[in-house]
């Protein structure tokens, strides 16, 4: 309420406790006056930390000491007066300034603004009201100091411009409708820091902020981040500059006893420089530091006493700048600064302190004060004065209905002397451009600050960063990069499970299944591909089919082509021995036939080995059940002829006639059928190669796909027929009197050929992959040479080792005309 009151500039008659609430009086450090005034708001000098506030005792006054941010003061001075000289820029207008120190505090800060927007040389007099003198404010350098400077002076529509503060809170235009800045926001740089970690493979870091504005934001924006760049966050601790030793304490024995060998530190330089004191005295080794902005290119910390902490940190830093001409502060009058900067004294009692002669040089002297090889932060003071310039050139040029100073320094766009562009977006920021600064050592063992790599905001994705890894310094100046993980990556062929209770970060490691690839996560393999050894890999599966090439293609061959050769062989002997009894009385032309369908049912085996294709599975199914139907409708024609030779009533020298003709139409019948049904299976569903992946999934099965299964069971159907009709008609004609009954042969042949294509059925049904294909071979050669040998083996030992048997009488036999001989005669 206080401060909404002084903001809205109504005081009520408690006037004198308002301004004790917020201290005593204050004039501004450094003044100029001229036509146009700009204020400033520095932490010239340091906050003196005191201890804890007590329940039951009074605060201690705010004491400022030490200085430190002088330079900023110094570099707007400078810029000011570049200013005044120039033709170009604001000519035959005189430019002053206010400077105030905030101390790095918000109570300081908000004295600071009362009195750069009051007016008035005391800020608290008589009133604490009146018109503002100040047309724009450069400053604060912390956050949570440029919150409150930008909330008072926005209530005036008073720009402030900061070069310090980094805070995303302040792009807020809604709440700060008039805040600019020429430092980027940590929006960027928290999102930048957790790519960076990212790139060099942190999954598993500490983290440890500002307990104030800038820290909670920035950390909260990176913590928010890390996850989406697959980084865990061990733990998440902060301190205040105004901390207790115990929790300062604390902190550091947590980031002690802590796993992660990284440590992301968003602290400002108040907050740094009391961590790096406990980590002193706590022996605190071993980390890689990632650092902000605020303290990363600090030069009161590259002290040789934390080089054995920082050496080797990295981190983002605000890009350098270069200000042609400046070198000595501007105003001499400042007796602190002399004395502090020369260790001399202006008081000639002080005891063991020399006296200032007034002609010590700063040129002399290398100090964070006078050192311009840094200009980073005091760059940005540069670019935010100019852009205050720059606005009130582009106002003053506009006239009397020129709109507020705010929008004027909104549509700034130009360039410094050094051709460093200058302009503002949207929400008051500038383009998000940073150095990648690694802590180094020079020849000389001190510590420096070395650009190793750029990041850019405005690039897309990929090419944001720049860097050089070969000239990076790690902990310890050591060249290998370190390791921060919280559990080892997984080996090939194992995916990693999350731990319960525990971040993602931290797993175990799980062998994936076969046919899996491991990439974090098991994922499996195409449908025609299969993981490799170290499954990290998808390999194409393994075609199998039974080939011409391995042991069991190669047998079922040899027995195919032994096959057709021993049928060959029996053709040859029947047709040597043509015109005996014995080849007469077997009816010489089925006997011929037979053998030439047997030559076909060994031969047809052939076709279902080697690898399957269009021609091959259709070939394969229809020569197996023609070549099978003309088999065994040759040895049913044979077995009918008997039995009706046999039965017949009519002289025996009228059957030939009878049975010649009707022979060969039951042959051609028989065999007609099966074409029929063959022609009309392939027409309508021919067989086809098919992939099996189902049977075996670490493999492809290659086979023939029957298209129409029931297209195969009716041929098989009917090659069965044909058998079990035969086998009854021979197994009838079995005891026919005769010297050489055929029909005995016959019935073993069937048998043998029924037996083994009744077992061929499960055996078929139920092997796996090529095997079905052998076990059909196997039936195809089985069934064949059961009928071969059944058949001609003991017409074919009479031929050729009882040759005396194979005479007209012995046909004859002793009691009966043989009417197998007559037949044939």
């Amino acid at each position: 309420m206080v401060l909404f009151m002084l903001t809205m500039g109504v005081i009520t008659e408690d006037e004198t406790a308002l301004c004790e609430l917020l201290g005593s009086p204050v004039l501004p450090l450094l003044s100029k006056k001229g036509d146009i005034t700009i204020g400033g708001a520095f932490s010239v000098y340091t906050q003196t930390p005191k201890s804890s506030p007590s329940l039951t005792e009074t605060p201690e006054p705010l004491i400022c000491t030490s200085f430190r941010e002088f330079r900023f003061a110094q570099t707007m001075m400078f810029a000011i007066e570049e200013i005044n000289n120039s033709s170009s820029l604001l000519p035959n207008v005189s430019v002053g300034y206010k400077i105030f120190d905030s101390c790095g505090s918000t109570l300081s800060s908000t004295r600071a603004a009362m009195g750069l927007i009051n007016g008035q040389e005391r800020t608290f007099g008589k009133t604490c009201s009146g018109q503002s003198t100040v047309h724009a404010i450069v400053g604060a350098s912390k956050s949570s100091s440029t919150i409150v400077l930008s909330q008072i002076a926005g209530t005036f529509q008073i720009p402030v411009i900061s070069h310090f503060s980094t805070c995303a809170c302040l792009s807020n235009r809604k709440v700060h409708p008039s805040f600019f800045r020429t430092i980027p926001s940590d929006y960027y740089q928290s999102r930048a820091l957790a790519q960076l970690v990212k790139y060099f493979g942190w999954t598993w870091v500490g983290a440890v902020r500002s307990d104030n504005d800038y820290g909670n934001n920035g950390m909260a924006t990176f913590i928010e981040a890390a996850p989406q760049e697959g980084i865990c966050v061990e733990y998440s601790e902060a301190i205040s500059g105004t901390s207790l030793y115990e929790q300062v304490e604390r902190v550091v024995r947590v980031i002690k006893t802590g796993t992660a060998k990284v440590l992301v530190a968003f602290l400002g330089y108040d907050e740094m420089d009391i961590l790096l004191e406990e980590a002193l005295r706590q022996n605190l080794t071993g980390l890689q530091w990632v650092g902000s902005e605020s303290w990363i290119t600090s030069s009161n910390l590259a002290l040789n006493r934390y080089s054995g902490i920082l050496t080797g940190s990295i981190g983002f830093a605000i890009k350098k700048g270069k200000i042609a001409g400046f070198q000595d502060p501007q105003n001499h009058i400042l007796k602190e600064f002399w004395e502090e900067t020369f260790g001399c004294s202006f008081q000639s009692s002080l005891h063991g302190t020399k006296q200032c002669s007034g002609s010590e040089r700063l040129r002399d002297i290398k100090n964070p004060f006078t050192d311009v090889s840094e200009l980073r932060i005091s760059n940005n003071v540069y670019k935010a004065v100019y852009a205050v310039a720059h606005a009130m050139h582009s106002m003053l040029k506009c006239g009397e209905n020129s709109e507020t100073i705010v929008k004027h320094i909104q549509d700034v766009n130009f360039s410094l002397q050094s051709g460093e562009k200058v302009s503002f977006d949207e929400r008051g920021d500038p383009a998000a451009t940073y150095q990648l600064v690694n802590w180094q050592r020079n020849s000389a063992g001190e510590p420096v600050f070395v650009a190793v790599g750029s990041y850019d905001a405005s690039l897309p994705n990929g090419k944001q960063f720049t860097i050089e890894e070969m000239n990076i310094t790690w902990v310890g100046a050591s060249r290998q990069r370190p390791i921060s993980v919280c559990s080892e990556s997984c080996l090939p062929g194992f995916r990693q499970a999350v731990i319960k209770g525990k971040p993602i970060c931290c797993f175990s490691c799980i062998a994936c299944a076969a046919g899996e690839i491991s990439n974090s996560n098991c994922s499996p393999c195409p449908l025609e591909y299969w993981s490799n050894e170290d499954h990290n890999k998808c390999v194409p599966k393994v075609i199998e089919f039974l080939s011409y090439e391995e042991t069991m293609g190669t047998l079922l061959t040899a027995f195919s082509l032994f096959g057709a050769g021993l049928t060959l062989v029996v053709s040859f002997v029947f047709f040597w021995f043509r015109h005996t009894p014995l080849v007469k009385a077997s009816n010489s032309e089925l006997s011929f036939l037979l053998l030439l369908s047997l030559t076909f049912c060994f031969l047809c085996s052939l076709t279902f080995i080697g690898r399957p294709t269009d021609w091959s599975c259709m070939l394969r199914h229809v020569a197996f059940g023609i070549a099978f139907a003309l088999c065994i409708s040759c040895i049913l024609t044979k077995t009918i002829t008997v039995v009706i030779a046999f039965k017949a009533r009519t002289p025996a020298n009228t059957v030939p006639q009878c049975l010649a003709s009707h022979q060969r139409m039951g042959v051609v019948g028989g065999t007609f059928l099966q074409v029929l049904v063959c022609v009309v299976w392939l027409a309508l569903a021919p067989p086809f190669p098919h992939k099996n992946t189902i049977y075996a999934a670490e493999r492809i099965i290659l086979e023939c796909n029957l298209g129409s299964s029931i297209g195969f069971w009716v041929v098989l159907g009917y090659i069965g027929l044909l058998a079990v009709l035969c086998l009854i008609l021979a197994f009838l004609a079995r005891k026919l009197p005769d010297n050489f009954n055929e029909a005995k042969f016959i019935t073993f042949s069937m048998l043998i050929f029924s037996a083994v294509w009744v077992t061929f059925i499960p055996a078929y049904v139920s092997s796996p992959g090529k095997f079905t294909v052998a076990v059909e071979i196997f039936a195809i050669l089985a069934s064949s040479f059961g009928l071969l040998f059944c058949i001609f083996a003991p017409k074919c030992y009479i031929l050729l080792l009882k040759p005396e048997r194979n005479t007209k009488n012995h046909m004859m036999g002793r009691d009966q005309p043989s009417v197998s001989l007559q037949l044939f005669t």
